[in-house]
């Protein structure tokens, strides 16, 4: 469902709602669609009201207007699916550039956001930590989704879950999409707005997250006050489909210990 919202040039932002509780907003990875969470969804929906929502140039949302994509005017689109469903405030999720993005919601509106949990992502700029140039490379070849699929993934978890995988990208994002949505993360900098970050914080990363390198998890609880991080040993990039079990309990513990309504 659209249910109405839109950013202030106008775009159509899509997104679900499922569960009931206090809202939580869930935000996809670069290049990425909502269905980012459709394998550990059912995890939050049974305690939190998910709001599941797909950035501008992805699933079934508009582009920007003016095609210019940047992490922190995509944080708009968030604002505008909040005031759509007139939730005032919400915990926010967000997961690699969706963690990008869900930085500039506290940062730029801090009164609507309860707690905040930032998953395998980086405060950017030149202080993040960036893949190995290796890395980056191989993702240019024709073996894309190959790599995708061993940087998100162990070896062990691909061989007893096949695919479909929902984290390997959007297929239908048009090409300018897809390159706007590599340049907003790649000029993603919040390192010098990070402290004004007043929500409680959680960042959780894989130890062995080649593609956004688990160092940044430490950056990132410098920066932003009295932050805590989880580190899950032997988990890659999608920490939170593979080892769901343990992630998935120890955002909802966070949340419940941070609820938006104190007594």
């Amino acid at each position: 469902m659209s249910g109405g919202a839109r950013t202030p040039d106008g775009a159509a932002v899509a997104h679900d709602v499922r569960g009931d509780g206090e809202p939580l907003v869930l935000l996809a990875g670069q290049a990425n669609s909502r269905r980012w969470w459709d394998p550990v969804r059912d995890d939050f929906a049974g305690a939190f009201r998910t709001i599941a929502i797909d950035a501008p140039g992805t699933g079934d949302s508009d582009p920007p207007a003016d095609g210019r994509y940047a992490t922190r005017s995509l944080a708009t689109a968030v604002i505008a699916v909040l005031d759509a469903l007139d939730v005032p405030r919400a915990h926010v999720y967000g997961t690699s550039m969706g963690g990008r993005i869900a930085q500039w919601v506290a940062v730029d509106h801090p009164d609507r956001v309860g707690a905040l949990v930032l998953g395998c992502t980086s405060p950017g700029g030149e202080h993040g930590l960036v893949a190995h140039p290796d890395v980056l490379r191989s993702l240019l070849g024709d073996s894309d989704q190959r790599v995708l699929r061993d940087l998100m993934f162990t070896p062990r978890h691909l061989l007893s879950h096949p695919d479909p995988h929902h984290v390997l990208g959007d297929p239908s994002m048009t090409s300018a999409a897809r390159r706007g949505h590599r340049r907003a993360s790649a000029q993603h900098d919040a390192w010098e707005e990070l402290p004004r970050i007043t929500a409680p914080t959680l960042v959780l990363h894989g130890s062995d997250d080649a593609f956004c390198p688990p160092g940044n998890a430490d950056l990132l609880a410098e920066r932003v006050p009295d932050a805590e991080v989880v580190v899950l040993q032997g988990a890659r990039h999608a920490y939170f489909e593979e080892f769901r079990e343990r992630a998935s309990a120890e955002v909802i513990g966070f949340l419940n210990r941070h609820p938006l309504h104190r007594a």
